[in-house]
């Protein structure tokens, strides 16, 4: 490992730092130079390329917060099977008895 510290970066950030690679190539710069004046790697560049791509920060920050609320209703539905599941147990163990 390159024993750097992994740095989280909001949505408004990474935006922020797609609009500076679209400049810096813009001006000439190779991808290298680019992702060096970022601080960021290939991969994370292209990841957030394609997740990012056009959008501004305010639309980032709204796909961000959908997707949270997205992994928060599937949980919570995953624990309305769980207790249904509980539930017609019991039932069935206490009608078989």
């Amino acid at each position: 490992m390159s024993g750097k510290k992994r740095v989280r970066h909001s949505p408004k950030q990474i935006v922020g730092k797609l609009q500076e690679a679209d400049r810096l190539l813009n001006a000439g710069q190779s991808v290298g130079q680019v992702l060096q004046a970022l601080g960021v790697s290939e991969a994370t560049y292209h990841r957030w390329r394609n997740q990012y791509g056009g959008m501004k920060a305010s639309e980032a920050k709204r796909l961000k917060d959908l997707e949270q609320e997205n992994a928060r209703l599937k949980k919570l539905l995953a624990d309305a099977h769980l207790d249904n599941d509980i539930l017609k147990s019991a039932l069935d163990y206490l009608g078989g008895s």
